[in-house]
């Protein structure tokens, strides 16, 4: 996005922002605090302990939010892009080179790709759930309809996932506005009436309560590190509204608002410890709390609209890089490119998200589960930074080794304190994560393989052109799609020796991925006349964009190569996978491969393809 193009559409830029990137950040006061000190292991509500958290707070949204996203990460766009996947492309072109480098740092991209799954299946659990819980304070008789009224709030907003998110996105922005103002106004009365909590600016507040009890002070991190949930929504969302609104909106609007909050939340507890029952709520007058339960649910919403939106965009990436098999992803908008549904992520998300509801029923039990996929990430979105600033940047290395090791130390500390909740909660995203990353480790492995045993049984296309003489010729074009860039595609041979006969034009066309998100129009395609009416195309795409074959022959004809769609057959390649005696990976991820691989969505769909212009021919592999 240019500086220009940002500048001109700046105040709605900057309204999008704060609807959608600080969404998950911005619902945090709702649970974060309170967490601290009434979760698995509970804190007393005393002054030291008070300024103690919030001083920590403080200094962690400062130096992981301010410091670490805002300054440093989203400078390291990817052609405008952010988020682990095209992070983890910018960091494989730097590391093409070193192979053993550059398969150390796709792990560390993909599994941080998956933690994004745990953490988008818990995020609108605790969200919607910390916000309806207002209700327990309105009258207890709401407490038994706080799960059903949770699961009917995210039902619908599952539900309403294929109709596309634009007409509601355009009222996320006031909402949140509205949300953020009330966060501050609250924070301000709550602080007028025990300014002495302002002490907690000071961070010798944060030393005295880390080294006077060690061990408590650990394992409170583990609940302290919810206020920074979200923080990695800011690089992820940065191609959808630049890095300068982004910032702006951040110091300007959301960093203000939630430290006041914040500190209005530690002044209340100040005055009155039993209001750690709920101190996001009793924060407010008694006349606002029915109002404040209902902006509460509509900014959680918001919220966890943001993470849903985020893990369609990771499937879709890691569709089209080759982390996972084809699967239907629409496009709700024809204005916005990045507004899309992918109806099998959203409803494994949605069976996910009723079963962590029913399962921990409470806020501060899923807070126990939420901590440490956000710190994983968090950590591997350093460590692959570090790559960024000392291979890209070439920031000196008397500041960079410093500078990475203490980003590194503060990760590693919270991530250490959230793995010893493992069994109160962390091993559902543990465990989501695993899952993941071994089905997207597990498809491009075994896509390898494929590839591998298809380039080895192919033939030379040049043995098949000078031999090609004799055959018979029909009107029309037939493109053979083929993952190879090299021989000929098995549709070709299985044509050639069962019909015995070829096109006037032989297209052999590969779509090809890039590491970026974007391809020009003028770097989509690549012919190469090969003689005797054969042709090579290769079409490229980036990873944010979704292949359209018709589309891509359209622009052949400004390079000579004109189509005429009712003439032109497609040719598919179906593989039947099948097990070899030496298989290429062990055998239970071989069985998961070919299990996805049954599932795969059929290529002309994917692709785009008219289905009457499709001619389908099997072929049996051994990997």
């Amino acid at each position: 996005m240019s500086d220009t193009h940002t500048k001109q559409k700046l105040p709605s830029l900057i309204l999008g922002a704060i609807g959608v990137v600080y969404g998950d950040i911005g619902t945090s006061p709702l649970y974060a605090i309170q967490a601290t000190f009434t979760g698995t292991h509970s804190l007393p509500v005393v002054e030291a302990n008070i300024l103690g958290v919030l001083s920590i707070m403080f200094w962690t949204i400062m130096l992981l939010v301010s410091v670490k996203y805002v300054a440093i990460i989203l400078r390291a766009d990817n052609h405008g892009e952010g988020g682990s996947l095209a992070l983890l492309a910018l960091v494989g072109e730097l590391a093409a080179q070193h192979p053993k480098l550059k398969w150390f740092v796709t792990v560390l991209g993909v599994f941080a790709a998956a933690l994004f799954f745990g953490d988008g299946m818990i995020t609108p659990a605790i969200s919607v759930l910390s916000a309806v819980e207002g209700l327990d304070l309105v009258s207890h008789q709401f407490k038994n309809y706080i799960l059903p009224i949770t699961i009917i709030v995210l039902t619908g907003l599952f539900f309403i996932q294929k109709r596309g998110t634009g007409m509601v996105g355009m009222a996320f922005g006031p909402i949140m506005v509205f949300w953020f103002v009330c966060l501050s106004v609250f924070g301000i009365i709550g602080i007028m009436q025990s300014p002495q909590v302002l002490w907690a600016l000071n961070p010798i507040y944060a030393f005295r309560f880390l080294t006077t009890d060690p061990g408590v002070a650990f394992l409170a991190l583990g609940a302290i590190v919810l206020a920074i949930t979200g923080g990695e929504a800011l690089y992820a969302d940065m191609g959808h509204f630049g890095k300068y609104p982004i910032r702006l909106a951040w110091f300007s609007f959301v960093l203000p608002a939630l430290v006041l909050n914040y500190f209005g939340q530690g002044a209340l507890l100040l005055r009155n410890p039993h209001a750690i029952e709920n101190p996001f709520y009793l924060l407010a007058p008694d006349w606002a709390l029915i109002p404040m339960v209902l902006l509460a649910t509509a900014a959680t919403v918001i919220a966890s609209q943001a993470v849903i939106s985020g893990a369609f965009s990771v499937a879709n990436q890691s569709v089209q890089m080759g982390f996972l098999p084809r699967m239907e992803i629409r496009q709700t908008s024809d204005k916005a490119q990045g507004q899309i549904y992918v109806p099998f992520t959203n409803w494994t998300l949605y069976l996910a998200v009723v079963f962590l509801v029913l399962t921990f029923q409470s806020s501060s039990n899923l807070a126990a589960a939420y901590g440490i996929a956000v710190t994983g990430t968090m950590t591997i979105t350093t460590m692959l930074i570090a790559f960024v600033i000392v291979l890209l940047w070439r920031w000196p290395l008397v500041i960079a080794i410093p500078f990475i090791a203490m980003l590194l130390t503060v990760d590693l500390t919270y991530f250490a304190a959230n793995a010893i909740k493992i069994p109160q909660g962390g091993w559902f995203p543990i465990g989501i994560g695993m899952i993941s990353f071994t089905v997207l480790i597990t498809w491009k492995r075994g896509r390898k393989l494929l590839f591998d045993e298809i380039a080895r049984q192919s033939v030379p296309m040049q043995v098949i052109i000078d031999g090609t003489d004799d055959v018979p010729r029909v009107h029309g074009t037939a493109v053979f799609l083929t993952s190879a860039s090299e021989g000929a595609p098995s549709a070709m041979m299985h044509n050639l020796k069962h019909n015995q006969v070829l096109h006037e034009r032989n297209i052999l066309l590969t779509v090809l991925v890039e590491d970026k998100p974007y391809v020009t129009s003028g770097n989509r395609l690549l012919i190469k006349d090969m003689g005797k009416g054969f042709y090579r195309v290769k079409v490229f795409y980036g990873f944010m964009e979704a292949p359209d074959i018709p589309a891509a022959l359209e622009l052949c004809a400004s390079r000579g190569l004109p189509f005429e769609m009712m003439t032109t057959s497609f040719f598919i390649s179906r593989a039947l996978i099948v097990s070899s005696p030496k298989p290429g990976m062990m055998k239970w991820r071989e069985r998961l491969f070919l299990a996805l691989s049954k599932n795969a969505m059929n290529a002309a769909d994917f692709f785009k393809i008219p289905t009457n212009r499709v001619i389908e021919m099997g072929t049996r592999i051994e990997i």
